[in-house]
């Protein structure tokens, strides 16, 4: 009995222990990582309900990068950019910018927020391909990868070792055994599967591979947060492509339990190139330990543009105080006065995106939301669903795309300003990721995108809030739940 009662007697002084630390955990999240209210508040709850598992999941994914100072890419120079910023600012504060479109001007402010806080060039002389399939897309970058006479640049969130992974890869080995300068940067996090040896012959032949934020352990990554999500390749300096497409042979419809691929990427041509690789060498150097890659003309040749789209590369992260993309996502929505149109695969914005999105649809505002028919993440689709929900209420319109899986990132205003990018509508893309997307002030290729969402319904269904009032009981108590923890999902 005495063995059994100092059993119960150490249990119990565990249990306090536990709490103990439970509550002082619990005070770290409100009082020294400085988060907004309803992360606080979400974190709150997971620690409480779950106290042990509950810590270990904020240890992986909850903590405040920009404490840590593990980036300091604010403290670099811009390759030498920062004169025309100045002077680009300069012009638009004195009213001296000779914008070439209606749509441009009437965007000035936009515009020179993200100029001012994001050195975001406005660039007038693009040309810009709108790419949806998977099969078109890769088969176009790689004829523009066989056609480099310089250097290729290749980075995305996710790259696979199958099919496709190992087509681009051959493609990058031939290419550098020409000559060619080939640097290729992936994340550690979103390219797990992936293995060092993958790219062991492209390094023999003179490529250059680096990964980003890696594990410190070589079987796992417990990295959740912060990942660089952004896909960009630069050809030479004067072509570029950014937007949803990752490379696997999912991306192409080959996985079943996807079906097609339904993407938005961007083939670009035009000065707004060397803002897509200001980015990429940003990343490129913070990833590198020992191939950093300075400012030379090489990379940023003279492009004389023939396009006639204006366009700024914004990008953002946790690196950042200031939330760059939501900003202009923000400023996007609160400009409409005619027609919002959204797809995302998920959808979880935060009060102020939602707020803004809620106004819309009270002020008469066409607001029409595509997302998937699917899940690739259970709890975000349960919160997606809770929030298109409660704007149905208002007025809204949601549609459900049953042709596969819809991975689009695209928000389009007024059929006049079109953002397309890699950041979706969510907390993760907001402040947890590094994500990149391209604004642009042109009619045409918004009527261009307009069209593309167009043709989307036709393979589509409309979710009505008589079909959303009969959900089950069993998928409320989701929604509920996934809801509450929607700013740490």
């Amino acid at each position: 009995m005495e063995t059994w009662g100092s059993i119960v007697h150490i249990e119990s002084i565990l249990l306090i222990v536990l709490l103990g630390l439970n509550i002082i955990f619990a005070a770290a999240v409100v009082f020294f990582e400085r988060k907004d209210a309803s992360s606080s508040w979400a974190w709150l709850l997971v620690l409480n309900f779950i106290p042990v598992l509950g810590f270990v999941l904020y240890l992986l994914t909850g903590q405040n990068l920009t404490r840590y100072r593990l980036f300091q890419w604010k403290d670099r120079k811009k390759l030498g950019l920062e004169e025309r910023i100045e002077a680009q600012l300069d012009q638009l504060q004195s009213n001296r910018t000779p914008f070439h479109n209606k749509v441009t001007e009437k965007s000035q402010d936009m515009i020179y927020m993200n100029l001012k806080q994001n050195g975001a060039l406005l660039t007038e002389d693009n040309e810009v391909e709108i790419i949806t399939d998977g099969t078109d897309k890769f088969q176009r970058l790689l004829d523009d990868i066989e056609a480099a006479q310089d250097h290729v640049h290749v980075q995305y969130y996710i790259y696979r070792g199958d099919r496709l992974g190992k087509r681009i890869r051959d493609t990058l080995i031939r290419k550098a055994k020409e000559g060619i300068k080939v640097r290729l940067l992936y994340d550690a996090l979103g390219s797990r599967r992936v293995s060092n040896r993958f790219f062991k012959e492209l390094r023999e032949a003179g490529g250059l591979v680096e990964v980003f934020f890696p594990s410190k352990f070589s079987l796992i990554n417990l990295r959740m947060n912060y990942r660089n999500h952004r896909k960009m390749v630069i050809i030479d300096g004067n072509l570029g492509y950014t937007g949803g497409f990752n490379v696997g042979d999912e991306y192409l419809g080959l996985n079943s339990k996807f079906g097609y691929w339904r993407d938005t990427h961007l083939r670009i041509t035009g000065n707004a190139v060397h803002a897509l690789q200001t980015r990429f060498l940003l990343d490129w150097n913070e990833a590198s330990k020992q191939h950093d890659t300075p400012y030379v003309p090489a990379h940023f040749p003279h492009i004389e543009g023939t396009g006639t789209i204006a366009m700024q590369i914004v990008s953002s992260g946790p690196d950042a105080e200031t939330e760059h993309i939501k900003n202009s996502y923000l400023k996007m929505i609160n400009g409409a006065k005619h027609s919002i149109l959204i797809q995302t695969p998920y959808f979880i914005p935060d009060a102020s995106v939602f707020e803004a999105i809620r106004l819309a649809c009270l002020s008469g505002i066409d607001v029409r939301i595509m997302i998937p028919n699917k899940p690739d993440h259970a709890f975000v689709y349960w919160a997606t669903l809770s929030y298109i929900g409660e704007l149905l209420k208002v007025g809204a319109k949601a549609f459900i795309y049953d042709n596969g899986f819809i991975h689009a990132k695209t928000l389009i205003i007024d059929s006049m300003v079109a953002s397309v990018g890699t950041a979706n509508i969510d907390y993760r893309s907001f402040r947890l990721n590094f994500e990149v997307n391209a604004f642009m002030y042109d009619e045409t290729i918004a009527t261009a995108l307009v069209q593309t969402f167009e043709h989307d319904l036709l393979v589509s269904r409309e979710l009505t809030m008589e079909e959303y009032n009969k959900r089950s009981i069993k998928i409320r108590f989701k929604e509920a739940i996934s809801r509450l923890l929607s700013p740490i999902l």
